[in-house]
């Protein structure tokens, strides 16, 4: 039987939407994996479908969506990958595990257009690090 992860983040714009594309390309065939925003933007970060691009990863059909539905389902881990989520949403009533990753917004650093991308691959790669460490003691 597969295992359920949600990843939440604020928006459900970039690091929770990466975070789905690369766990359920990688590791789909034992998880169930979703992710969802504390206060959604509506819609997905374009450098972020461009880093899950670069590594063959289609994810234009995910939304950003409230984390709200998925509040009383089960899951057996959830994780925050920002700070705000994780005060958002410190308990998560059908949680088996709660754990937070205080990734950094990719979104946010010099105001350089040129090393936005670099920045968003950085937390895709570090992304896809930590779920395949998840996997492991799952």
């Amino acid at each position: 039987m597969k295992k359920r992860i949600l990843f939440l983040c604020t928006g459900n714009a970039a690091r929770s939407q990466m975070a789905e594309g690369l766990a359920r390309a990688y590791h789909g065939d034992v998880l169930d994996v979703v992710s969802a925003g504390s206060r959604p933007a509506g819609w997905v970060h374009p450098l972020a479908l461009r880093a899950l691009a670069e590594l063959g990863i289609d994810a234009s059909d995910q939304t950003s969506k409230s984390a709200e539905p998925f509040l009383n389902q089960d899951f057996d881990v959830v994780v925050t990958v920002c700070d705000s989520a994780a005060q958002d949403c410190p308990t998560w009533p059908n949680a088996k595990r709660i754990e937070h990753w205080p990734i950094k917004d990719p979104s946010y650093g010099p105001d350089d257009p040129a090393t936005r991308p670099d920045r968003f691959a950085a937390t895709r790669d570090e992304l896809k690090q930590r779920i395949d460490d998840l996997v492991k003691t799952l």
